[in-house]
């Protein structure tokens, strides 16, 4: 019969884990199978051990720079210049602790955070958290389709419109690639994104930024001039992606991890290294990206050409960028690298949202299935828009995807937060009061920034549109609503007290014998390693 044990040092320290146990025989539990593999892991040098757990992080990064961030950060940096460079530092270390705080969840209890958020909440609250789970997917995946247009559109010259019909195949074709060597491919994805890096680095050092003013604008805080407040928020909302959330959680769960203190705390820490190497990188191309906008585009002599490419600066105009370095090759290249930030970001968001499906409502699609369906539904108003508002319309449209990324946060990050924090999910294994307490607050104000834009900005809009008082009464009695329904909902989760327990108490077992991997005629099994989530395309 299985039951569920929570594991204890002899020292008394936990393991950071609610594992699966399987009662078996005295007989059977001889054998010592899982104990002799528990000592050959730890027997392997570390780091055969931490090539082992290389995969999550690296494959949840690709979204960290996708086409929505460059787009922001473009934008950031021809309107702002340095000043919000102070945004990306807050965001990727904001980043890098939820992603491992996701990933410890997923590690410590064997269920990523959809499943838990179906577990917890009543089924209203767990419908609408799913809805919105949804929506920050295809939010997410409006910048890799209007991405994958512009590339389309500088290499082959097609409308961006057309661009955009073409992505909805695009995808399904890559995803079919897979089949055929999905490393190979990964590995071809990665290059062709870090030649984008290498030429935004190669074009930094070209145009030489003042180091005062890049490290001013990383550490010193500043919103000043229009629309910096909104583009900060659309910074944040491509850098921390709610569905990230999810999907890193689901991810750790495609290792197998030896049942034991050392194991389960050494699995938290080779994720955590691999996070922040990763996350590493993708802040410095960020950071390269503004400056190099930023410097190019707020020089003293700049050419009436390029000083008109500035004013209205997107994913489709930003080639001219990289001329000093690639010369009359900078658009090919670009184009090159920009489809392939779009192609492999979006299998995260597929990846995402399968498991968003399968932990909300336990359904599983095929990938192209629900890839398609998820491209079929973003096209819509990237084609709509491209239509009417062309290219310029179009990355505009790219900013508006992130800053409601960044309003559908709060809907992912706090049931992380307090399921990480909880003692009814984690035990006494739960993150540490300064991770608890920092993290916090990092969260709160970026939910206080939506909160406060959210609100400032639609009361400017009322008072400075030319509608009619009529038809600004009427829109204010639908808008405001929606606007107390969604403080409200933010207050709900985070004051409502966790009901269901995961965490089996320890005290019903004997400590000793668990860190042993036995507890009279019980043996201990590799947990929480998931068949079901077994099928992604990482290292083995």
């Amino acid at each position: 019969m299985a039951s569920l044990q929570q594991q204890q040092g002899s020292g008394g320290g936990n393991t950071n884990r609610v594992v699966a146990v399987v009662q078996t025989p005295p007989a059977a539990a001889g054998g010592n199978k899982e104990f002799d593999q528990e000592d050959q892991f730890q027997q392997e040098p570390g780091w055969k051990n931490f090539l082992k757990h290389v995969g999550p992080g690296f494959l949840v990064s690709l979204a960290y720079l996708d086409p929505g961030n460059l787009e922001t950060d473009l934008q950031a940096g021809a309107n702002h210049g340095y000043e919000l460079l102070w945004v990306i530092l807050i965001g990727l270390v904001f980043a890098l602790i939820i992603q491992s705080l996701a990933a410890n969840l997923g590690v410590s209890t064997g269920k990523h955070l959809a499943e838990h958020c179906k577990a917890e909440y009543p089924i209203f609250v767990k419908l609408c958290l799913w809805i919105l789970a949804e929506l920050a997917v295809i939010a997410a995946d409006i910048p890799e389709v209007i991405g994958t247009a512009f590339a389309l559109n500088i290499l082959f010259k097609i409308p961006v419109w057309v661009g955009v019909l073409c992505t909805g195949c695009s995808t399904l074709l890559l995803l079919g690639l897979q089949k055929y060597g999905v490393r190979k491919l990964e590995l071809l994805i990665a290059i062709l994104v870090f030649i984008m890096a290498a030429c935004f680095f190669g074009e930094l050092s070209y145009v030489k930024p003042p180091a005062k003013e890049v490290m001013k604008g990383m550490f010193v805080p500043k919103l000043k001039g229009q629309g910096a407040t909104g583009d900060a928020i659309a910074l944040l909302g491509a850098l921390v992606m709610p569905h990230n959330l999810f999907l890193h959680s689901a991810l750790v769960l495609s290792r197998k991890i030896p049942n034991s203190v050392r194991g389960i705390n050494d699995a938290c820490r080779y994720f955590l290294i691999e996070s922040g190497f990763a996350l590493f990188v993708a802040f410095l191309i960020n950071v390269a990206v503004i400056s190099v906008s930023g410097t190019v585009c707020l020089a003293d002599d700049l050419s009436s050409e390029n000083e008109e490419s500035c004013s209205d600066l997107t994913l489709n105009s930003a080639s001219f960028l990289l001329k000093n370095v690639l010369g009359k090759s900078s658009s090919t290249v670009y184009a090159i690298a920009l489809l392939a930030s779009g192609q492999s970001s979006t299998i995260t968001g597929t990846y995402a949202g399968q498991y968003i499906m399968q932990g909300f409502l336990e359904l599983k699609m095929r990938k192209w299935t629900r890839n398609l369906m998820t491209r079929c539904i973003a096209i819509t108003p990237s084609l709509v828009v491209s239509i009417i508002g062309g290219s310029s319309g179009a990355g505009r449209l790219i900013i508006i995807a992130s800053m409601i990324l960044s309003f559908e946060l709060p809907f992912a990050l706090i049931p992380l937060l307090k399921f990480s924090t909880s003692s009814t999910k984690m035990g006494t294994h739960k993150n540490s009061i300064y991770i608890i307490v920092f993290s916090w607050i990092l969260g709160l104000g970026i939910i206080g920034i939506n909160i406060y834009y959210l609100s400032t900005a639609f009361v400017g809009w009322l008072i400075d549109n030319d509608l009619p008082k009529v038809g600004n009464v009427f829109i204010g009695i639908l808008v405001f609503p929606l606007m107390a329904i969604y403080v409200i909902s933010v207050i709900y989760l985070m004051f409502r007290k966790d009901r269901v327990v995961t965490f089996i108490d320890p005290t019903k077992s004997d400590p000793t014998a668990m860190e042993n991997g036995h507890q009279g005629g019980v043996e201990m099994q590799n947990a929480p390693y998931r068949e079901d989530l077994a099928d992604i395309p990482l290292p083995n």
